[in-house]
């Protein structure tokens, strides 16, 4: 045998095994992680430092947490940074202590839980300078109340998260220019949308909008309005009055695939009959003869629109859809308010009989149409 040892040469040495790591170790280790990351990125900011340097992009790190602490006084310049696809959650206080701030790029983050914006974002020094202010890409369920108190902003983007409505108080921004909220879940417009002066893009596409308010005629400054891929049956009529619309992109809507034809009528109220005799036969009337409801109610008469018919309605009207001819091209279903069934006009080519006479209304109007339109973008 210990020849056999001698011959086959000594048995190697089994190797021991290296001792298991605990609970402990592990925590240490990532937090040394954690520290040579922060290392890392005081040092990134360090060689960028610059009391002139007035842009500042973010590479994509572990931030996971609020600004690196010292950021206003590394850069007491700096007016665009882009922190885009870097994983933060939240924008910290130190946002607030970047005076000349006018372009903030937060893209594709997790922002949206709450505190993810500093409090009082409207009031601090860079609530008066933002101009730009992306967020797509988010979290947000709704539109963060912070953002409302940025008067002076005017391009505001907000697409891809997870948004279901508008908040009213949108027409405090009243410098905003554009507007891109598409990628979201938002069921409806509200009204006050149209009361910003300076609106020039409005981007809706991708939600779930059925309807569109008739007061977004108001925007006269409106040059581009997207609302493809969404749940519309009809346009207003009203949307006729946007002299400077010059793209209007409609594809992936029920009013595309199929057009609507719906005509429903609610018989008009003893006060609406009576209200109507008045406004029609030019019965004369003072403030003092009448009380103050009636009065007021008197002054929302709204006329037929029915060149040959001269009524006027309240709260009962027929709703009916006009095909209007845009840009010789398309024909899109437009919503009308008629007073009465009975009013048969140049309106009712959504009825299976058309006129003539409704044609060359058709045509008229798609002559003033196409005046205001450039592109309308269907397929």
């Amino acid at each position: 045998m210990a020849a056999a040892a001698a011959a086959g040469g000594a048995a190697p040495e089994q190797e021991p095994e290296p001792p298991r790591r605990g609970p402990a170790e592990d925590e240490e280790e990532e937090e040394e992680e954690a520290v040579e990351a922060e290392a890392e990125l005081s040092a990134e900011l360090s060689a960028r430092r610059s009391a002139e340097a007035r842009r500042l992009v973010l590479s994509p790190r572990r931030l996971s947490g609020p600004l690196p602490a010292g950021l206003s006084q590394w850069f007491p310049a700096l007016e665009v940074l882009d922190v885009s696809g870097t994983g933060l959650a939240v924008l910290g206080e130190e946002l607030l202590a970047l005076p000349r701030l006018h372009t903030l790029l937060a893209k594709n983050n997790r922002l949206g839980g709450p505190g993810s914006l500093p409090k009082g974002l409207g009031q601090a020094p860079p609530g008066r300078s933002l101009r730009v202010l992306n967020l797509s890409g988010n979290r947000f369920a709704e539109v963060p109340p912070a953002l409302l108190g940025l008067r002076g902003l005017q391009s505001l983007s907000l697409g891809g998260n997870r948004l279901h409505g508008i908040p009213p108080d949108i027409q405090e921004l009243r410098s905003l220019e554009f507007l891109y909220l598409g990628g979201n879940f938002i069921t409806s417009i509200p009204p006050e949308l149209a009361n910003l002066p300076s609106l020039s893009y409005l981007v809706l596409c991708d939600n779930k909008i059925q309807s569109i308010p008739p007061q977004l005629a108001q925007l006269h400054s409106l040059r581009s309005l997207s609302l493809h891929n969404n749940l519309l049956t009809y346009l207003p009529r009203e949307i006729l009055n946007l002299v400077h619309l010059e793209e209007l992109s409609l594809r992936g809507n029920p009013l595309v695939v199929r057009f609507v034809r719906d005509l429903t009528y609610n018989p008009p109220s003893l006060q609406e009959l009576a209200g109507r005799t008045v406004k029609t036969r030019n019965v004369p009337y003072a403030p003092s003869d009448l009380p103050e409801n009636l009065v007021r109610y008197l002054s929302l008469a709204s006329n037929c629109p029915n060149p040959k018919c001269g009524g006027v309605y309240f709260d009962s009207c027929v709703r009916q859809i006009k095909f209007v001819d845009f840009c010789g091209k398309y024909r899109l279903p437009l919503m009308h308010y008629l007073c009465s069934p009975e009013c048969s006009s140049p309106c009712s080519s959504a009825s299976q009989s058309s006129t003539s006479q409704s044609e060359s209304d058709s045509e008229d109007e798609a002559s003033v149409a196409a005046r205001r339109m450039q592109k309308v973008l269907l397929g």
